[in-house]
């Protein structure tokens, strides 16, 4: 039962993501991230956040918390905040365009 609800509420988190805007820069409004987003995916300069999501899932396990879409060093990076069994909050930065880890960082 619970590994249902874990599932659901993961779906659910992907379906928000999925449809609010992906924050490129903080001090834009939401509308120009989100277009910005799609923009860059149909262009085919970043991946879809789907197949991001797995890989992420499989180097840092946990809760995903927050997810940003950020330039940096002249490449679009998908940032996130995942939340492990343990507690920790773990910062992933995934390249968007390649689809490889780039960092991965843990916070208390």
């Amino acid at each position: 039962m619970m590994v249902n609800l874990k599932r659901l509420a993961m779906l659910g988190l992907a379906g928000l993501v999925l449809v609010q805007p992906v924050a490129a820069r903080a001090d834009e409004d939401d509308d120009g991230d989100h277009d910005r987003a799609r923009d860059l995916y149909e262009h085919g300069q970043i991946r879809g956040l789907s197949s991001i999501l797995d890989i992420v899932r499989a180097q840092a396990p946990g809760d995903i918390v927050a997810v940003d879409l950020i330039r940096k060093a002249n490449k679009w990076v998908y940032r996130f905040q995942v939340v492990g069994a343990d507690g920790r909050r773990k910062t992933v930065d995934v390249d968007a365009g390649a689809g490889v880890i780039m960092r991965e960082g843990e916070k208390d």
